[in-house]
């Protein structure tokens, strides 16, 4: 019976341990139509080979008036990356296609909708300086936060 019982605690840690393993290479972000994200941190283990992020908008207003979106690049390419993607106009979830800065993006989304976004972080230095914001135009400059791989 010993034996029945260490091998089932076993394997429930185990099965635990993966299942907090893999939920660790899994974010989730909120915007409200107050151009605010839910949180200004996000981070994920080394050990993670992608991660998957899922943007929720809490808010009523359409994509149209107060969409959002989630891009993730360098510190230093940030503010290009806006400006160029207000040019890129909202079809392109105003992010210039084909742009190489940028890391990950989210398609634009209203009130009440959610997009996730899965991308690879094998080529991001640790020790880099990485920023996610919103490029809907005008959001930048309030909607961003560090994302960190620890």
């Amino acid at each position: 019976m010993r034996s029945i019982t260490i091998f089932t605690a076993a394997m429930m840690l185990m099965l635990f341990s993966s299942t907090t393993f893999a939920n660790e290479c899994e974010l989730s972000i909120s915007a409200t139509d107050a151009m605010q994200f839910d949180k200004k941190q996000l981070s994920v283990p080394a050990s993670c080979k992608e991660v998957t992020l899922t943007l929720t908008h809490s808010g009523q207003l359409p994509k149209s008036a107060m969409g959002h979106n989630w891009v993730l690049s360098t510190a230093g390419d940030m503010q290009a990356i806006a400006n160029t993607g207000m040019a890129a106009g909202a079809g392109n979830s105003y992010v210039k296609p084909g742009d190489t800065r940028v890391i990950a993006h989210t398609d634009i989304i209203g009130g009440g909708e959610s997009t996730s976004i899965t991308f690879s972080i094998t080529d991001l230095d640790p020790k880099g300086d990485y920023r996610f914001f919103c490029s809907f135009p005008g959001h930048w400059a309030i909607m961003q936060g560090s994302f960190s791989i620890k």
